[in-house]
């Protein structure tokens, strides 16, 4: 049963990294100055840490359903004021993972109940993008696609915030799209042009 090793694990943790550096817990028990805020999905088998190749510390961490960054949502909004407005990180990030459930979900015609709110948000991007994504006859192709223009949809509503607005015009912070391919554990960027959409957005959404 993995419950009752989850306490030796940790004690043989402490003992792992006490041996790494016998500081290391005071150091970061002195506060955070992360780089990143990470936005993913709540997916078990994506670890936001371990595929970076980071340290605590070093990234500010959200993750909901889908990797979503709904305006609606309090929740990732006050973690995205803060990690911009207070944390300052430099890099904003929104990572998705192929074989996400949450999106294909969405795919379905299907009453999920208390899920249709939130997977709403993602059948407005299939909705968006509908006629691209209609055009791939391979459905696991098409699935991975949908993946893909999520992350590109939540970096746009990412930059229709005015913490980020702000933070790019006064500190030139980074919004980043990547997708995690669990079937081979690269990270891969999607390279999506911020300063393209912040641009294209700018006449509707331009926040002082």
């Amino acid at each position: 049963m993995v419950l009752k090793n989850v306490f030796k694990n940790n004690e043989e943790w402490i003992k792992n990294k006490l041996a790494q550096d016998d500081q290391y817990f005071n150091k970061i028990g002195q506060g955070q100055s992360p780089e990143f805020l990470y936005i993913g999905c709540s997916d078990s088998r994506v670890d936001a840490e371990g595929l970076m190749g980071l340290e605590l510390g070093q990234v500010f961490v959200h993750r909901n359903i889908a990797n979503m960054v709904p305006n609606t949502d309090l929740n990732v909004m006050s973690v995205i004021d803060y990690a911009v407005e207070h944390l300052k990180v430099n890099h904003v990030v929104v990572c998705g993972h192929y074989g996400c459930g949450g999106v294909k979900a969405a795919m379905q015609s299907a009453d999920l109940g208390l899920l249709n709110p939130w997977l709403r948000n993602i059948r407005d991007v299939y909705r968006i993008h509908a006629t691209e994504l209609n055009a791939i006859e391979d459905e696991d192709k098409r699935y991975n696609k949908l993946i893909e223009l999520n992350v590109q949809e939540q970096c746009v509503n990412l930059i229709k915030t005015s913490a980020v607005q702000k933070a790019i015009r006064s500190r030139g912070v980074k919004v980043h799209g990547w997708v995690f391919d669990i079937h081979s554990g690269k990270l891969i960027d999607l390279k999506i042009d911020f300063e393209a959409i912040l641009e294209n957005i700018m006449e509707i959404y331009h926040l002082d």
